[in-house]
């Protein structure tokens, strides 16, 4: 019984067969044909029977693994790797259908290739999650076939492996290297003017052309006989907190990643960023009460305490309660922290039901708070007009971006910080924000 549960006729049989009976059909007009027909039709079956002992003879007859990473990255492309060695001692078509997650809904997934005899070939497939948490793949299926085609066997590996999906380390990978360096404003991230001077001394050097003459030391000056100037560094081991919002605010989907998925891809590069820096870095989310919370510190750990707090973060989609978050901050935050707030407002009158909330955690803190640009308006906006409906829409549309610029400017009026930015951009506009208010010493 296993043996017929591994065995498909292929459509190449039922080709060849079918020609026999149109043969046969012919042949009650031309009599003659009857005889060639039953001789195809014995070859044919003598060929499939050939065929069947050429691919079931061998015990093992191809191994197949698929090669996953450990985990999966989020909103990113993963690479899947499937290696299939050929024992046979002919060339065969393979013919690979991967139980891909459920969550992907891919119904239609297969690959084709032609391996030479005695030899190995690797597959790649890319495959990009949407959402964080487990993903289990099925049975990989390899459908093997000989230069005859007439029957496949398939061969079955790798059964129900179950790969979880963090957020983004991918980008965190993209990043890493930035951190360490002290010019991490290249790369495509805008320079930022310094102002000022911070207050953390580091060394007295010798004047180069080039140093700020305000920084001229005179007392050492005169000792050396040589202009001497101070340099100072960034101010170290600030604590900086990323508050998320999972409230309904954070479910609308861009190129299938909800805002709370691309906050949380952005918590955790910024994270690692802020501990290079040398910094404090602390996360928490909140919706109807405050969860997932992680102390700021700088320990050898404490990126992977961020990177497990981020994936567990679970939620309905509850109405975000801003007065709880005040009340948490309040209690549990007793030092002045850089905090960054990951949220949407749509419209200024949802700013003005949760401004009192915001005013009350600027009071004590730095707060910046991120928000996002509806892209599928601004396409709207950008859209040439034919109809008077269009031109309805393109007036609302520009109505809603006009009310997120206002925005920007209400907070900015009570000393709140904003970052207004497509949902695509966030982690690089998020880094720039924390790097100008490290440049300008404001913390």
């Amino acid at each position: 019984m296993n043996f017929f549960k591994k065995l498909y006729l292929n459509n190449f049989f039922f080709y060849a067969l079918c020609g026999v009976i149109t043969l046969f059909v012919c042949a009650f007009l031309f009599p003659a044909l009857y005889n060639l027909a039953g001789y195809l039709l014995l070859i044919l079956f003598t060929f499939l029977v050939l065929d069947i002992l050429i691919l079931f003879f061998a015990k093992v007859g191809i191994e197949a693994t698929r090669v996953t990473p450990e985990k999966l990255s989020n909103g990113d492309e993963n690479n899947i790797n499937v290696s299939v060695k050929n024992f046979y001692t002919f060339p065969i078509a393979v013919k690979i259908i991967d139980e891909i997650p459920y969550q992907f809904q891919i119904r239609n997934f297969e690959i084709k290739r032609k391996i030479k005899a005695s030899s190995q070939d690797e597959i790649n497939y890319h495959l990009r999650p949407t959402e964080r948490g487990e993903y289990s793949f099925g049975n990989l299926n390899v459908y093997v076939a000989s230069p005859l085609r007439f029957i496949s066997r398939r061969f079955t590996f790798d059964k129900d492996q179950m790969v979880p999906t963090y957020p983004s380390y991918i980008q965190l990978r993209k990043y890493d290297l930035l951190a360490f360096s002290n010019n991490l404003f290249q790369y495509g991230i805008k320079k930022i003017r310094r102002i000022g001077h911070t207050m953390e001394f580091e060394q007295i050097k010798e004047y180069v052309p080039g140093d700020d003459i305000r920084t001229l030391n005179w007392k050492a000056t005169a000792k050396k006989n040589a202009l001497m100037v101070n340099q100072f560094q960034d101010e170290k081991s600030q604590s900086i907190y990323m508050v998320i919002d999972k409230g309904r605010v954070m479910k609308m989907p861009f190129n299938g990643l909800s805002l709370l998925d691309y906050a949380i891809n952005a918590t955790l590069v910024l994270s690692n960023v802020i501990l290079k820096k040398q910094d404090k870095a602390g996360i928490f989310a909140f919706s109807k009460k405050v969860e997932n919370r992680v102390v700021a510190e700088k320990r050898s750990s404490q990126m992977s305490k961020i990177l497990e707090s981020l994936y567990n973060i679970k939620t309905d989609f509850f109405e975000s309660d801003f007065s709880r978050l005040y009340v948490d901050i309040k209690k549990n935050i007793n030092h002045r922290s850089l905090i960054i707030l990951y949220t949407n407002f749509e419209t200024l009158d949802g700013l003005h039901r949760q401004l009192p909330y915001l005013k009350g955690i600027a009071k004590s803190h730095l707060l910046v708070v991120v928000f996002f640009n509806n892209t599928e308006l601004n396409s709207l906006i950008n859209k040439k007009t034919d109809t008077i409906q269009e031109v309805y829409d393109k007036v609302i549309a520009e109505k809603f971006a006009f009310e997120k610029r206002l925005i920007v400017n209400e907070l900015k009026k009570y000393g709140i910080y904003s970052v207004l930015t497509q949902p695509e951009n966030l982690t690089l506009d998020t880094i720039n924000k924390y790097l100008e208010i490290k440049a300008r010493g404001i913390l």
